[in-house]
């Protein structure tokens, strides 16, 4: 792919590496990068997958201008994807049903479905200069199927509450902390670490690997089209309120939002 598309990926010796490469806009998520992340993880023939993002932010989630503060309706192309999936964000179902481990190596801000992206990695490498936050509450919306379905299991379901309710963000050290992530590195460790997990799991068999993999799943994961489906219907019911307005509208105007429970 050229160095200016807004997905990179390549694979050597098995590991493949996604790149998220929008640093002029924190890597935020538009259409057309959701669909390259869905068919990149769909078609990748990798026995393990890296993702990390190009700059100083790993993902700060949708692009607020394109997505949030967009009146228009998302693309046809992007709402027959999500046909295909119940309702699931069509990204979130390829990686969330993908037999290939996935590790985030998370160099920066990983914010709203940036942090969704960081949840559905089966490991979580972290900068020193990584954070986490699941901020749909302070836009007015439900947060999507993986922050329901795998932020309780990783840091148990009373601290979930506290980081979905209230919107904070949490600084490496106390990630590790609380068990988000597997471990911390100093920032230029990052990809060298992340890149070495990758590579032991791609040295071993790679049909017990994904049948690993899927019984993780099989034990432990929800229908997650089913929980996709729902929390797709609470978006968009929440994206027509006041509230969610007014949470868009105060992020684009640099100032702290009112809220009116409408």
């Amino acid at each position: 792919m050229p160095d200016d598309n807004p997905l990179l990926y390549e694979v050597e010796d098995h590991v493949g590496v996604i790149t998220l490469n929008r640093p002029e806009a924190m890597n935020s998520l538009t259409y057309e990068l959701y669909a390259q992340l869905e068919d990149t993880v769909r078609e990748s023939e990798a026995r393990a997958l890296v993702i990390t993002g190009n700059g100083r932010s790993f993902c700060a989630g949708d692009d607020v201008k394109q997505i949030l503060g967009n009146p228009a309706p998302a693309p046809q192309e992007f709402v027959d994807r999500a046909k295909n999936t119940g309702g699931l964000t069509p990204a979130a179902d390829a990686l969330l049903h993908t037999d290939i481990p996935v590790i985030a190596a998370v160099n920066g801000p990983a914010v709203g479905w940036g942090m969704e992206l960081a949840l559905m990695a089966d490991i979580r490498v972290a900068s020193e200069n990584a954070k986490f936050g699941e901020l749909f509450v302070i836009r007015g919306l439900c947060c999507d199927a993986p922050g329901l379905g795998r932020l309780a299991q990783l840091v148990g379901r009373e601290r979930a509450a506290e980081i979905l309710f209230t919107g904070e963000l949490i600084d490496a050290e106390t990630a590790t902390q609380i068990g988000l992530v597997s471990r911390v590195v100093p920032h230029e460790e990052l990809m060298p670490t992340a890149l070495e997990i990758a590579g032991k799991i791609a040295k071993n068999p790679p049909l017990a690997v994904q049948a690993l993999k899927a019984g993780l799943r099989r034990t432990l994961e929800p229908d997650w089209r089913d929980t996709g489906r729902w929390a797709s219907e609470q978006i968009r019911r929440l994206r027509k309120t006041e509230d969610s307005k007014e949470g868009v509208a105060a992020f684009l105007e640099k100032r702290e939002p009112v809220y009116q429970g409408r």
